[in-house]
């Protein structure tokens, strides 16, 4: 909200939004609101950001252009690195019980 003074010597301004000339009161306080308005947005900026964080297929506030997938992409190659040393842990296992079993049936007839 931003005011100009007409007339000084008589008091009177004119808010420049509405175009409204009023009396300039000297028990009124005007404060402008634009720095709290960068800021809300710079803050808006970062809300839209962390929801932006919850989609791998878009792009970060801070990340190069082009990188749209990678979040997508690192999920997948750590899941799959993930399922393979599960399934070799699962497949070791049961081919030690296999051994066990055998060295069991071979020592016991």
């Amino acid at each position: 909200m931003s005011t100009v003074r007409i007339t000084p010597e008589i008091h009177l301004v004119l808010e420049t939004d509405t175009g409204v000339i009023a009396q300039e009161r000297e028990d009124i306080l005007q404060y402008s609101l634009a720095p709290v308005f960068e800021r809300l947005d710079k803050l808006d900026l970062i809300a839209d950001d962390l929801v932006d964080s919850l989609s791998p297929s878009r792009p970060l506030l801070n990340s190069w252009p082009g990188r749209e997938n990678a979040s997508y992409k690192a999920g997948f190659y750590t899941n799959a690195w993930y399922g393979i040393v599960v399934g070799f842990f699962f497949f070791g296992m049961v081919l030690l019980l296999i051994y066990l079993r055998s060295v069991m049936m071979a020592g016991g007839a």
